[in-house]
């Protein structure tokens, strides 16, 4: 399966600026001279900075009087998580399984301790 959108929301989220103002707007909406206010760069440098995620689906801007207001649009973020859940590590076994995984965990453990402990090398079969 092909996908662009995740390769153009990750081009766009890979300015830490960028990410920055994504976190602001998913707080709400803002004019593009609230958030310039955030940040050490340009007005201009904010509104190519908007622009980018715009064209990357991840802002919307609507015009209200004399101002334009920007907003996040979470759709494509959820499309950009369902993408990446095909990265994410498989999920702990359940079940019996998964319990006997935990156990062997907790056995590893106690003998670790019983070896800090100055107990040297513990027989398992007693403990």
């Amino acid at each position: 399966m092909c996908y662009t959108f995740p390769v153009l929301a990750l081009a766009a989220l890979a300015d830490p600026v960028r990410r920055e103002i994504v976190e602001l707007l998913a707080v709400g909406e803002s004019t593009a001279g609230a958030i310039a206010e955030r940040f050490p760069v340009s007005r201009p440098a904010v509104s190519r900075h908007l622009r980018v995620l715009r064209e990357a689906g991840l802002v919307t801007s609507r015009v209200t009087g004399r101002h334009r207001l920007y907003a996040l649009d979470r759709a494509p973020l959820a499309e950009l998580d369902t993408w990446l859940d095909g990265f994410r590590p498989l999920r702990p076994a359940a079940g019996p399984a998964g319990r006997l995984d935990a156990l062997d965990t907790e056995m590893h453990r106690g003998r670790r301790q019983r070896r800090a402990a100055g107990g040297g090398d513990v027989d398992d079969r007693t403990a």
